[in-house]
């Protein structure tokens, strides 16, 4: 009765009390569920990277996220931009994405290995995060040539992965697939051979700076000026 009485005297949330009535909880997805159980503060960094991505690519058309995973943090973008359509090579994550997707947010769902082929649509602006360092060195040139050919002329993307100093504290399931860390200057090196211009940002948990890269966590490298493979 006491929690009755307390729900009743706070006003101001009624109205998302009866949204979710309405909606439902709303579900994590596989990988996201796995963080929340294994080590909670994890959902904080990923959260973090998604809203850099939000505020860089903010207002742009359509925007294509690879490597989407269950797409949890894609609502985050999704929020900022008009449109997003998310892929992934891995039919699972993609199948759990569908599962939990709201209508409320435009995002298309897809399985697409940008390893293969580019993605037919073309894009305003394109993001990556926590994917090339699973993508092998043999690849990459590839991958990430397939990304450009799936933007337009001036087209932005943003690009984050773990750095390789990271790797001496990654637990023993990111090691096994991360096969292609790192460190921020050869992260820069690598985007410079498909745009023009590349700026590089570091973090340290959710915390974005510009500070000593060999003690950067995670990098993240914003592209402009896409070269097109026959330039």
């Amino acid at each position: 009765m006491g929690d009755q009485v307390e729900r009743e005297g706070e006003k101001q949330y009624a109205e998302f009390v009866a949204q979710i009535r309405k909606h439902g909880h709303q579900r994590m997805g596989l990988m996201t569920s796995w963080a929340y159980l294994d080590d909670p503060k994890r959902l904080a960094f990923m959260m973090a990277r998604y809203k850099f991505v939000a505020k860089m690519l903010e207002g742009a058309d359509h925007v294509l996220e690879v490597g989407c995973g269950d797409g949890f943090g894609t609502r985050i973008v999704a929020q900022a931009v008009r449109k997003v359509t998310a892929v992934d090579f891995d039919p699972e994550f993609i199948e759990d994405a569908r599962a939990v997707a709201g209508d409320r947010y435009p995002i298309s769902f897809h399985r697409h290995d940008m390893v293969a082929t580019p993605f037919p649509d073309r894009f305003s602006g394109a993001y990556s995060l926590d994917v090339l360092e699973h993508v092998d060195r043999s690849n990459e040139h590839r991958f990430i040539s397939n990304i450009v050919a799936s933007l337009m002329q001036d087209g932005v993307c943003v690009i984050g992965a773990p750095s390789l100093e990271s790797q001496a504290y990654a637990s023993r399931m990111s090691r096994l697939g991360h096969v292609n860390c790192k460190t921020q200057a050869e992260l820069k090196d690598t985007m410079l051979r498909h745009f023009r211009n590349v700026f590089m940002f570091g973090m340290n948990d959710e915390v974005l700076h510009t500070g000593y890269a060999k003690m950067t966590h995670y990098n993240i490298a914003l592209c402009a000026g896409p070269i097109a493979a026959n330039s």
